[in-house]
C-alpha cells in the first residue's frame, strides 16, 4: 500500500493543544417584521476567536476550525488518513472501536477490533463520500475526527460544550443563542429593535479619590517577613490530569489538576488557576488556554475549575459561569477558589508566593474579580476578554496592591471594548478596557502616565510596592484568549509578599 503524504495525516500528538470537534451554525438574521438584517456581528461566548457577520440578505454561517484536545494518551497517539474509500488508522495499541457518524449524530457504520498494534485499514465503501465524523474509542476514551473530501479537519475532546453565540448590531437588542447540535442549518434569528439603547459613554472609571487605598491599609512588604520554608515530603501528586473536587457550602465543586511531566515534586512550583468562559468547562479551558504550553516546560501545575449555572431559566441561567457580581452564578466562587487551592497544596508541592489567576471571557471577568477579593492569595492575574463591571468594582477592596495584565480586542462583539451594558439582561455593566485599566492603576496607586512596554502593551510601571498594571490591546481583535507568551512572563515576575502566606 502506498503510504500517504505526511500533510494528509491528522495526528493527535501534533494537534492536541489546539484541535476540537468542528461545529457550524447557519441560517438567516431578520428583524421582528421578517426583513433580512445584514451586518450583524456574531461572536461565540465559549470559543475564543470565533466570529462572523450576516450578509446583506441576512444569511450567515459561523463555525470553528475544530480547536481543542483529545481525550487519552492512547487516543492522542492516533493518526488517521483517508485514501479513496479506505480509512487508515496509525499508532493503534490495544482494543479499537470505530464509528462513522453523520452530522445528525446517527451511527452509519461501526466496527470493533481487539488486541491491535500498528496500522489498521477499514473500507468505508460509499460512506467515504461527503463530510462525516469518525469516532474512535481507544483505551476507553473517545476521539472524534471530522473527515471531508479535502481531508481530515478536526478532533474533539470528549465532553467539550456546544457553542453559545451572540448576535449584535447597533440599534438592536443582543440576541444570545445556544446551539443544540454540532451542525445546525436553517436557523432563524429575529432581532428586536432597541428603543432605549444605553450609551456606553456614560460608563466612567472610578475616580482615584474613591479607590486608592491608603498606604496604612497595606500589609508589610515581603522584605520584613522571612519567606516560608516549603516541605515537599509526603506530596503525592504525579504527572497527568486528575479530576478533583471540594465541598463548598454543602455543594460538590469540581476541577481538573494538570501536573506536567516536568514536575518532579522535589521543589515548590508555581500554580496557575485558569477560569473558563460562560457556558464552558474546566476541560474546555484546558484545551483552549494559551498558558499551558508556556508553563508545562517549567513544571508549573495548573488548575481548571468548573463554574456553576445560576438557574432561573433562559440561556444565561442554564450556562455554567462565575459569580462576578449580578451574574452568573449563585455560588461563592471566591470561597471555592480558596478551598480548591488549599486542597491542591495538600498533595502537590506548591510555592504559596507564586499562585496566579488567568481566564477567558467570563473567566477573564473572574480573574479580574479575584484580584479584588483574593489579593492575599494570588500574586498577579492575567484576565482576557472581559472587564470589571460596576457592581464588583464598587465592592473591590484588595488587601494589597496587585499586578494585573488585561488582554482585550477592539472588535470584541461579546464584551465591547468601550464597555457599557452587556446587552444580555444579566445586570452586567462594564467599565470597558480603558476604564478597567485606569481603575487598576488608581487602585494600585500608580503615578504618571502609561507607556508602551516591550510587548507594545500600555503599562503603568510606577505603582506602589513595585506592582504593574498593563493593558494589551489587539487592534481589530475579537473575543479571544489571552496570549500566554506575553502573560506568563508577566505573571511569574511577581511574588506574593511573605506576610500574606498562611
Amino acid at each position: 500500500m502506498k503510504l500517504p503524504k505526511l500533510m494528509g495525516i491528522a495526528s493527535g500528538i501534533a494537534l492536541s493543544s489546539t484541535m476540537a470537534l468542528a461545529w457550524s451554525i447557519s441560517g438567516v438574521v431578520t428583524t421582528t417584521q421578517g426583513q433580512p438584517l445584514g451586518g450583524v456581528e456574531i461572536n461565540s461566548f465559549n470559543y475564543a476567536g470565533v466570529s462572523a457577520a450576516s450578509a446583506d440578505d441576512g444569511t450567515f454561517t459561523i463555525s470553528n476550525d475544530g480547536q481543542s484536545a483529545i481525550a487519552s494518551k492512547k487516543a492522542s497517539n492516533l493518526a488517521i488518513h483517508m485514501e479513496g474509500n479506505m480509512l487508515i488508522i496509525y499508532n493503534v495499541d490495544g482494543d479499537l472501536k470505530v464509528s462513522v457518524i453523520n452530522a445528525l449524530g446517527k451511527v452509519l457504520k461501526e466496527s470493533s477490533i481487539d488486541h491491535l498494534q500498528g496500522i489498521v485499514s477499514l473500507d468505508l465503501g460509499n460512506l467515504a463520500k461527503g463530510a462525516k465524523f469518525i469516532r474512535i474509542n481507544s483505551d476507553h476514551s473517545n476521539s472524534t475526527f471530522m473527515v471531508t473530501d479535502k481531508g481530515v479537519k478536526s478532533l474533539k475532546k470528549e465532553g467539550d460544550p456546544l457553542p453559545a453565540v451572540t448576535f449584535s448590531k447597533a440599534g438592536y437588542k443582543n440576541f444570545p443563542y445556544q446551539a443544540k447540535a454540532e451542525v445546525e442549518t436553517n436557523v432563524v434569528i429575529r432581532m428586536e429593535a432597541d428603543t432605549n439603547p444605553t450609551s456606553s459613554s456614560t460608563v466612567q472609571p472610578p475616580q482615584s479619590s474613591s479607590v486608592v487605598a491608603s498606604s496604612s491599609s497595606v500589609a508589610p512588604s515581603s522584605s520584613s517577613v522571612a519567606a516560608p520554608v516549603i516541605d515537599c515530603s509526603g506530596k503525592t501528586a504525579k504527572a497527568g490530569d486528575q479530576n478533583m473536587s471540594v465541598t463548598v457550602d454543602g455543594k460538590k465543586r469540581t476541577f481538573i489538576m494538570h501536573v506536567p511531566s516536568a514536575y518532579k515534586g522535589d521543589k515548590p512550583v508555581p500554580l496557575v488557576v485558569d477560569y473558563h468562559p460562560i457556558g464552558g468547562s474546566g476541560s474546555q479551558q484546558e484545551g483552549g488556554t494559551t498558558y499551558k504550553a508556556q508553563t508545562d516546560p517549567e513544571g508549573v501545575i495548573s488548575l481548571y475549575p468548573d463554574g456553576t449555572a445560576k438557574g432561573g431559566g433562559g440561556m444565561m441561567g442554564n450556562m455554567p459561569g462565575w459569580n462576578v457580581g449580578p451574574c452568573c452564578s449563585n455560588d461563592d466562587d471566591v470561597k471555592f477558589s480558596r478551598e480548591m487551592i488549599n486542597a491542591v497544596k495538600e498533595i502537590a508541592c506548591i510555592d504559596p508566593q507564586r499562585i496566579y489567576a488567568t481566564g477567558f471571557s467570563m473567566g477573564g471577568g473572574m480573574s479580574n474579580h479575584v484580584a479584588c477579593f483574593m489579593s492575599d492569595v494570588y500574586a498577579a492575574v492575567a484576565p482576557a476578554g472581559m472587564d470589571l463591571n460596576k457592581t464588583n468594582s464598587a465592592q473591590c477592596n484588595p488587601e494589597r496592591p496587585i499586578s494585573v495584565i488585561n488582554f482585550r480586542g477592539t472588535n470584541d462583539g461579546t464584551c465591547r471594548y468601550e464597555g457599557g451594558d452587556s446587552g444580555f439582561n444579566d445586570g452586567l455593566n462594564f467599565l470597558g478596557a480603558q476604564g478597567t485599566f485606569k481603575f487598576w492603576a488608581e487602585k494600585n496607586g500608580c503615578q504618571g502616565s502609561p507607556s508602551k512596554n516591550k510587548d507594545n502593551c500600555d503599562e503603568y510601571s510606577n505603582c506602589r510596592d513595585g506592582v504593574k498594571v498593563v493593558l494589551c490591546t489587539k487592534q481589530g481583535g475579537g473575543h479571544e484568549q489571552g496570549d500566554g507568551r506575553v502573560g506568563w512572563p508577566f505573571l511569574k515576575q511577581f511574588t506574593l509578599p511573605a506576610s500574606f502566606v498562611k
